[in-house]
């Protein structure tokens, strides 16, 4: 069983920074392929950013490209997302993700890749 529980989410202007954290459970976490999502309202889930256990890859959906990045700290059992350059359009709950099951054949920015998920944190980016 894996938890994770996101934090570091609020209110920013444009143009401002937010680091988010996800920190986990499991005694297997360095093993597992950690992504990062996020919903607006009325919009559907989006994949952000994601992982590979070794932090050797990382993988970002274009919009987020350049402005966004992952890591993680195996020893800590935590994954981060620093937010640089934030604007409206990131507006949303941003969730954590973890893949223990390692199934390859789909992709790390598919939703169905990862069987454990976190609550969520708020992202507010004003005008």
């Amino acid at each position: 069983q894996v938890q994770l529980v996101e934090s570091g989410g609020g209110l920013v202007q444009a143009g401002g920074s937010l680091r988010l954290s996800c920190a986990a459970s499991g005694r297997t976490f360095n093993s597992y392929i950690m992504g990062w999502f996020r919903q607006a309202p009325g919009k559907e889930h989006e994949f952000v950013a994601a992982i590979s256990w070794s932090a050797g890859n990382t993988y970002y959906a274009d919009s987020v490209k350049g402005r966004f990045t992952i890591s993680r700290d195996n020893a800590k059992n935590t994954m981060y997302l620093q937010m640089n350059s934030l604007k409206p359009e990131d507006t949303a709950v941003y969730y954590c993700a973890a893949d223990a099951r390692g199934d390859i054949y789909i992709s790390v920015r598919s939703s169905a890749r990862y069987n454990y998920w976190g609550q969520g944190t708020q992202v507010t980016v004003s005008s």
